[in-house]
């Protein structure tokens, strides 16, 4: 179908990708600007997978003190420009990450910076839980997957549901950013400071304070 100026300029206007790439998902989805929209965000995310492969040595160190002083957080994300690493877009989302981390305490970016002690001896936990059942041997290794399955969305950086939108995770969060800015984005490391932690003292879930005040903004 053929694709007017306006249309491509008001798809552009909403999404803000480049004239081809509107005109592509206009044609795509026959003038259909919702559509158009869906074509666009799965095409960003699929650059965007192609881009994670490329290395990120730019970036930023951030930190995050919650309110009250309780509560901190150091992280180094990682981008490929020092164009990138200074623009709003880019720091908004450490920010948004360094909140995530004091709010929700992961244990790691990724599935293999945990402990792996710490992963088997959740696993067994659940394999004793579940065999008081009785069920099979094959039901049991299911539904410990499944439960370890929660255990790493629960502890996992990147597959924590995002605390300002639980219908996404964090890797969808980075993802949306690289194919917005056009470089690989990396969070490579953190470390979240709780006061007293470790030490043999009643104290409050102040990650659940987080939580409480990112809901309030």
């Amino acid at each position: 179908m053929e694709v007017t100026a306006v249309q491509v300029k008001t798809l552009r206007h909403r999404t803000g990708a480049g004239v081809m790439d509107c005109k592509w998902a206009l044609q795509k989805s026959e003038g259909d600007v919702e559509q158009a929209i869906d074509l666009l965000r799965q095409k960003g995310l699929s650059d965007a997978a192609k881009k994670s492969e490329r290395v990120a040595t730019e970036g930023l160190v951030a930190s995050y003190i919650h309110p009250g002083g309780k509560v901190g957080v150091l992280l180094e994300v990682n981008c490929e420009t020092d164009f990138v690493a200074k623009t709003p877009q880019f720091q908004g989302l450490v920010k948004d990450i360094a909140l995530q981390v004091a709010a929700s305490a992961p244990l790691g970016v990724r599935q293999e910076d945990l402990d792996p002690e710490v992963v088997d001896r959740e696993r067994g936990i659940y394999h004793a839980q579940t065999q008081e059942t009785g069920k099979p041997e094959a039901v049991i290794s299911r539904i410990v997957q499944g439960r370890l399955d929660k255990f790493y969305r629960e502890s996992v950086l990147l597959e924590q549901a995002f605390v300002k939108d639980p219908d996404k995770n964090v890797e969808t969060l980075v993802k949306e950013k690289i194919a917005e800015l056009g470089e690989n984005i990396s969070i490579r490391r953190f470390v979240r400071f709780q006061l007293g932690e470790g030490m043999d003292k009643a104290q409050k879930d102040f990650a659940e304070e987080v939580k409480e005040q990112l809901g309030k903004t």
